[in-house]
């Protein structure tokens, strides 16, 4: 996709400047690349991250969670929808130095305004949250998902959105990435579908009515 705004737009092609070489190294460091991955972008990629961003435009959440700020190249997609819809992007990671860096981007898009960047433990960081959350992008070690779910689905708006990253890439998180989307499956009030886009997203909508039809 093209960003109108051409601050946020010159942010982007650096992010995928940095995509495509890091891309090229982690194809000749092979498995070696696991030890080192905190070094990586390890993005949703052009393709999610524009679909993200459409799904912002198309429902106008009032509030936005992203779960993994990392160096901030989902955050950029986020950021940029919901200034458009006038909502608020709160993103929460445990690392201080991607997120960091992913400040540092989002201010010099001119985003700053509308991201509210939280550090620490992501569940507790949801407990302390009242919500609601309108619209929510889980994006971090996978491991955490189901944890994260159970935080953060009592505090669902109705008819709100979660996108869930690496449903189907890479193989070493199929077993939670599995684990998730029973978990999220179970749920009464949630339909689920997963779209084979990017690395795999399952889309999830809590929809109050589904539960009657069950």
């Amino acid at each position: 996709m093209r960003f109108s705004d051409p601050a946020v737009a010159a942010v982007h092609a650096d992010y995928e400047r940095r995509r495509t070489e890091e891309m090229a190294r982690q194809a000749a460091m092979g498995g070696a690349m696991l030890a080192r991955r905190d070094e990586f972008l390890l993005p949703v990629g052009p393709e999610v991250g524009a679909f993200l961003h459409s799904l912002i435009l198309a429902r106008r959440p009032a509030r936005i969670l992203e779960l993994g700020t990392s160096y901030g190249y989902s955050t950029l997609f986020l950021a940029d929808a919901a200034r458009q819809v006038g909502g608020i992007l709160i993103t929460m990671d445990l690392a201080d130095y991607k997120q960091a860096e992913a400040r540092t981007q989002i201010e010099r898009a001119g985003l700053g305004g509308v991201v509210d960047f939280r550090l620490g433990d992501a569940v507790a960081l949801i407990d302390a949250d009242p919500g609601p959350f309108d619209f929510v992008l889980l994006d971090i070690w996978k491991d955490l998902y189901v944890l994260c779910l159970e935080a953060f689905h009592p505090k669902l708006s109705d008819e709100a959105i979660v996108a869930a990253d690496n449903m189907i890439e890479p193989d070493i998180a199929r077993p939670d990435a599995r684990a998730y989307r029973a978990a999220v499956r179970a749920l009464s009030d949630m339909q689920s579908a997963l779209l084979p886009i990017g690395s795999g997203i399952e889309l999830s909508v809590k929809w109050r009515a589904a539960s009657s039809k069950l």
